[in-house]
C-alpha cells in the first residue's frame, strides 16, 4: 500500500512504465550551481516526453549530499520549481543517502518540496546486515514511499541478496526497485524477491542497467515461488543513459510497450538493443570500469550546447582516455540513438531565463 499521497494518474503512469532520467548536475566554471543551464536541462527532460525525473541520484553526483556542498536543497527546489512552471504531471524522485539521521531529514526535505518519492541508496551503510539496512528503509519509508536502489559495485554500491529483496518488497510504502547491478543473476535475484513476497505489479520494476536496457523492458519474467506462478516484466527505465538522447528514448520505450503486448518481438529491436549497449559503453565508460561514467553523460550534453563543460565536484570525475574518441565512433554508427537536431532546434528557448 502507497500511504503517501500520489496523483493517481501519475501513479498508474509510473506502473504502467515511464522514461525516467537521472538528472546530471549543472556547475560553473567555479564549480557552484549553474541555475540557467540546470533549468535548460530540466525543460529539455521534459519536452522530450519523461515521465518523471530523478534529482540527487548517481548522476547528479553523490558529492552534493555533502553539507559542506550546499548544493542538495538548491538542486531539489530548482528542479520542482521548474516542473511546476511549466505545468507538466511528472513524477519526481529524490535522492537519499546517508545514515539513517541523513536520510530521514532529506526524505523530509524533498516531501517538502513536492517530491513524490525517494530514491533510496544504501551506501553509506557499508556491510551492515541485512536486519540493519531493512530497519534503515523501514524507517525512510514512513517519510515517503520508496524506490529501492540497487546500485552496482563497481561505482560503489554492495552485493544485496535475494533474501533482502523478498523482505524489501514486503515494506509498507515501497513504490518499486531500481535494478542497476549491472548482473543478470543479481538482476534476477531482485525479480524473485519482489515476486515471492506477493508485490508482483505493485512494487514495480524499473531497470537502472544502463548495459542491458532494451533486453530489460522486453523481457518478462516468469518466477515460481511461495506466492505461486508470477509473470513480471521491467516496466520502465530510471536511467542515467536515459540522461542523454531522451527524445529518442521515449519513442523507444513505447514501441517495446507495444511489441511487449503483441508478443511478438522483432529482430530489429534486439539489434537495436546491442547498438544501445554499444552507445552506452563509450557514454558510459566501461573500458575503463566506468570511471568516466558521470563525465561521459555531460560531455554529450556539452557538445548538444546544454552545459558549456565538463565539470564534476570530484577532480577524478573526467573523462577517460580515448573516451572522447569512442563517443566519436557511436556518434558516427548510431545517429538514429542520438537526438542533436530536437536539442538545437529548442535551446535557444530552454536556455532563455
Amino acid at each position: 500500500m502507497i500511504r503517501t499521497e500520489i496523483p493517481a494518474e501519475l501513479l498508474s503512469a509510473f506502473r504502467d512504465g515511464m522514461v525516467i532520467p537521472a538528472l546530471p548536475l549543472a556547475l560553473d566554471a567555479k564549480l557552484k550551481l549553474d541555475p540557467r543551464r540546470q533549468r535548460a536541462l530540466v525543460r529539455y527532460y521534459l519536452a522530450a516526453g519523461a515521465g518523471g525525473l530523478a534529482v540527487g541520484v548517481h548522476s547528479t553526483q553523490f558529492e552534493i549530499h555533502d553539507p559542506a556542498v550546499g548544493l542538495y536543497e538548491p538542486v531539489l527546489s530548482l528542479a520542482a520549481e521548474e516542473v511546476a512552471r511549466r505545468g507538466k504531471a511528472a513524477l519526481m524522485i529524490a535522492g537519499l543517502c546517508g545514515q539513517t539521521p541523513q536520510a530521514l531529514a532529506e526524505a523530509k526535505l524533498a516531501r517538502r518540496l513536492g517530491y513524490h518519492a525517494g530514491l533510496l541508496s544504501l551506501k553509506a551503510l557499508g556491510d551492515a546486515p541485512d536486519k540493519k539496512l531493512l530497519a534503515h528503509c523501514r524507517a525512510v519509508a514512513e517519510v515517503m514511499p520508496i524506490v529501492g536502489f540497487y546500485l552496482q559495485t563497481s561505482v560503489g554500491g554492495r552485493v544485496l541478496g535475494y533474501d533482502f529483496w523478498r523482505q524489501f518488497a514486503a515494506i509498507e510504502n515501497v513504490l518499486g526497485v531500481k535494478m542497476a547491478p549491472f548482473d543478470r543473476y543479481k538482476t534476477l535475484d531482485v525479480v524473485r524477491g519482489v515476486c515471492d513476497a506477493g508485490k508482483a505489479g505493485e512494487v514495480v520494476l524499473y531497470t537502472g542497467n544502463d548495459d542491458n536496457i532494451v533486453l530489460d523492458l522486453l523481457t518478462e519474467f516468469e518466477v515460481s515461488g511461495p506466492a505461486g506462478l508470477q509473470r513480471v516484466g521491467i516496466v520502465g527505465g530510471l536511467l542515467g543513459h536515459w540522461g542523454v538522447w531522451t527524445s529518442r528514448a521515449v519513442p523507444l520505450l513505447q514501441r517495446i510497450k507495444t511489441e511487449r503486448r503483441r508478443g511478438q518481438v522483432s529482430a530489429e529491436l534486439l539489434t537495436l538493443s546491442a547498438q544501445v549497449t554499444d552507445a552506452n559503453a563509450a557514454v558510459f565508460d566501461a573500458a575503463n570500469g566506468f570511471k568516466g561514467c558521470i563525465a561521459g553523460i555531460l560531455e554529450v550534453l556539452r557538445r548538444q550546447g546544454l552545459l558549456e563543460a565538463v565539470r564534476c565536484l570530484n577532480p577524478a570525475e573526467k573523462l577517460s582516455p580515448g573516451q572522447s574518441a569512442e563517443l566519436d565512433r557511436v556518434y558516427a554508427g548510431y545517429p538514429h540513438l542520438t537526438d542533436d537536431a530536437f536539442v538545437a532546434a529548442h535551446l535557444d528557448e530552454w536556455l532563455a531565463s
